[in-house]
């Protein structure tokens, strides 16, 4: 029994073509107003094919080392964040306050900061640090560890 719609010579080559494009099946059953079966069918006795599963592979691992390249970039900044918070700690302060009844400006300026913005600085210092490490953890060096305790015992006389 012949199909009510025959596939045309023109849709068949504009399959080619939108394939060719890299257009996927559905879009190009949307374009030519048939079902994903039929342009699946037609594709077939085209000799072309669907599959993809290697490019979007591909395109994932690339995806996931920009986002892991963000990430030590992101970690990067923050750890620069916490030394820059530490070392204002040390630097001269303008402490600042509005208040009474006529919301009155008043400030003091210390050679450093007072102790309840040194905890505060620091506080946000450790919470960038505490981020910085879990996008981007320390690599361990057991090696390295192992020398050190060796050295140890050997300045403390052990054995």
């Amino acid at each position: 029994m012949a199909k009510a719609n025959p596939v045309t010579d023109e849709e068949r080559a504009r399959i080619r073509e939108l394939h060719a494009e890299g257009k996927g099946r559905n879009a190009i059953a949307k374009e030519l107003g048939r079902s994903g079966r039929t342009i699946s069918e037609e594709a077939g006795k085209l000799g072309l094919s669907f599959a993809r599963a290697a490019e979007v592979r591909a395109a994932t691992e690339v995806r996931q080392a920009d986002l892991a390249a963000l990430r030590t970039q992101l970690a990067l900044d923050l750890t620069q964040d916490a030394m820059k918070l530490r070392a204002q700690m040390w630097e001269r302060t303008t402490v600042y306050s509005f208040g009474g009844k006529e919301n009155t400006y008043n400030d003091h300026t210390f050679d450093e900061a007072p102790a309840a913005e040194k905890r505060a600085l620091m506080g946000t210092a450790g919470m960038a640090i505490d981020r910085s490490l879990k996008l981007s953890p320390p690599e361990s060096d057991t090696e390295g560890l192992a020398a050190v305790d060796a050295w140890l015992k050997g300045m403390m006389g052990g054995s």
